[in-house]
């Protein structure tokens, strides 16, 4: 059974950082796809980052030359570095598991990301 916890949301102020974490387990880690989701209130759950089990990444325009998103394979864990934080990028964030398999999805509970103004 997959399971993800995340680690590393927060209250910041605009300009400021955080890293985000996810640590999986039930799973060959490394052979999966990883990813970052928001969800703002009210609206929608976005993709903010994907990074393939080949390290293949991309991004949400929205937070290019911003973020950062890595893995560690060894350590089960992929990051998500934010950086220039912006009040809009205030959200849940959900770790989310693609496998590699059957492309099912598998998710965190989320963590709270609150970038104040």
């Amino acid at each position: 059974q997959v399971q993800l916890v995340e680690s590393g949301g927060g209250l910041v102020q605009a300009g400021g950082s955080l890293r985000l974490s996810c640590t999986a387990s039930g799973t060959i880690f490394r052979l999966n796809t990883m990813g970052w989701y928001r969800q703002a209130l009210g609206k929608q759950r976005e993709l903010v980052a994907r990074i393939t089990g080949g390290g293949s990444t991309n991004y949400a325009d929205s937070v290019k030359g911003r973020f950062t998103i890595s893995r560690d394979n060894p350590r089960n864990t992929v990051y998500l570095q934010m950086n220039s934080l912006e009040p809009e990028d205030t959200g849940v964030y959900y770790c989310n598991l693609e496998n590699f398999i059957d492309r099912s999805q598998h998710w965190g509970q989320g963590t709270q990301v609150t970038v104040s103004s």
